[in-house]
């Protein structure tokens, strides 16, 4: 194993587990268009909206090429737009619950377990989601919540494991490598969710995936330490440059679980409010593209199941190349002294914020121009790559020593668009599945990238915070005090 460098397994595993999770995240926004059956809901919208039906450009239309007899593909559960409203945000629920507690166990006892049983628990109750669905929608929800609170856990595992893991020249490259995992796992998930869904079964999604998730389990735990100084089988000379580069002690545990948290240093810190305002705003957009662009696929640019889903995979295949592009452009600027950290994270946020600001408001004005609307979404979902190496990697500048614990709290409050979004999109399309509709979800995202971008630039920082090294907690005093008293 000693001729591959342990940073890059931990890299390539870190990124394919975080694929693994938004894989199995995004899947049911493909099989839940093969599970809903569209025309009893259809049959039971008739009347339902007469003033909505009346609205100019109600749906667009079936395209020419597509065969004007074919019969859509339904599934077996006539759930109408708001109860797949509710399935589609369960994971939401329980994803904002277990920050903190992922955060703080990340810090104190083991990262690299932590992430694990974020994984094993996904793939197991993604095994479990057709069970559930046949029996009633409100289980598929609860399972949905149980695989929330698992997944929760991970960004404040990686943040700590990339402390551990990414060398200052090296930390842009390596952050975007591992987070592009979420735009890879989509990449994947959604063309092979549409594949499964339409020639084998909507169950059969969840069943493969779920079970190829397990693979990783029985790798991860061999591969992946917390730490260089802890690696069984890392080089001298790579073990020498990370301890020397990220200044790791031997007693790094011990002074990390003896450190208080500085609760009220964070909350009155104005660049730890930069990031987490950022990270907010750019989530509704990112949730938006990610939990409802195969609904807006299907349903107004009447694509069906097969090429809806590559052509929802399109954008984040895009966007991975492009993360790696942007990555390694910034990673040079820096090494010349070009940018400080802070301009790359500026530059990067605005990239992330700005630029899908205006796809987004151009999707809005395309109507149903499908050509304008896909290449704009690609676009759109391209530039939101730029958030790797921008606001998502700024906790780690700032504050080191609680890098988990920040994300933790700046992805909780994230997390609350991932709820909001498709109950908001289905309360603005029930029953009207209308162009007009989906200008206006597009504006007000638009909108909220703006006041990412604004409220960013103006209070962001790179540098680290000086209540990154507390005072000690109380254990640690004692433990000081004691040790005085020894020597008197």
């Amino acid at each position: 194993m000693s001729c591959v460098k342990a940073r890059v397994l931990f890299t390539v595993l870190a990124s394919v587990g975080l694929a693994i999770l938004y894989g199995l995240k995004v899947n049911l926004s493909v099989a839940i268009v093969a599970m809903v059956n569209h025309t009893a809901l259809a049959d039971a919208h008739q009347g339902e909206n007469d003033d909505a039906l009346a609205d100019v450009g109600f749906t667009c239309a079936t395209p020419d090429n597509q065969n004007s007899t074919h019969v859509a593909q339904d599934g077996p559960f006539v759930w109408n737009e708001l109860t797949q409203g509710y399935v589609l945000a369960g994971y939401f629920w329980g994803y904002i619950f277990t920050q903190y507690p992922g955060g703080r166990a990340a810090e104190t006892l083991s990262a690299k377990w932590v992430l694990w049983t974020s994984v094993f628990v996904n793939a197991v109750f993604t095994l479990l989601t057709p069970l559930a669905a046949k029996y009633h929608y409100g289980l598929v929800i609860t399972v949905r919540v149980i695989e929330g609170l698992g997944a929760g856990v991970s960004l404040p595992a990686l943040h700590v494991l990339l402390s551990k893991w990414a060398p200052p020249k090296e930390k842009n490259r390596i952050s975007s490598f591992v987070y592009a995992g979420m735009t890879l796992g989509t990449v994947i998930s959604l063309p092979f969710s549409g594949v499964l869904a339409s020639t084998v079964s909507w169950e059969s999604v969840f069943y493969i995936q779920g079970a190829l998730s397990l693979v990783w389990c029985l790798s991860w735990p061999f591969l992946v330490f917390d730490s260089p100084l802890n690696h069984p089988f890392i080089s001298h000379e790579e073990k020498g440059m990370l301890v020397r580069e990220l200044k790791l002690d031997k007693n790094e545990n011990e002074e990390s679980q003896s450190l208080s948290f500085p609760w009220r240093s964070v909350l009155t810190s104005v660049p730890f409010w930069a990031i987490l305002v950022a990270h907010v705003c750019n989530n509704w957009g990112w949730y938006m593209l990610l939990v409802e662009l195969p609904t807006y696929m299907k349903q107004v640019l009447r694509f069906e199941i097969n090429e809806n889903a590559f052509l929802s995979a399109l954008p984040y295949l895009v966007s991975w190349i492009f993360s790696f592009i942007l990555s390694t452009v910034m990673d040079k600027l820096k090494q010349k002294e070009l940018l400080s950290v802070v301009q790359i994270r500026k530059i990067s946020t605005g990239i992330a914020s700005v630029l899908p600001a205006i796809c987004l408001l151009g999707v809005a004005f395309a109507g149903c121009s499908r050509i304008a609307a896909v290449t704009l979404m690609v676009l759109a979902v391209m530039f939101i790559s730029g958030m790797y190496i921008g606001f998502l990697t700024n906790h780690v500048d700032i504050a080191p020593n609680f890098s988990g614990t920040l994300i933790a709290l700046t992805n909780t409050c994230a997390t609350i668009p991932g709820f909001i979004v498709p109950a908001f999109v289905g309360a603005l399309t029930h029953g009207n599945q209308s162009v007009w509709r989906w200008q206006l979800i597009f504006a007000i995202t638009a909108g909220i990238y703006v006041m990412e971008f604004i409220f960013y630039t103006i209070f962001a920082s790179g540098d680290v915070q000086t209540w990154n090294q507390p005072k000690p907690g109380k254990s640690a005093q004692e433990a000081a005090r004691l040790t005085i008293d020894t020597k008197i």
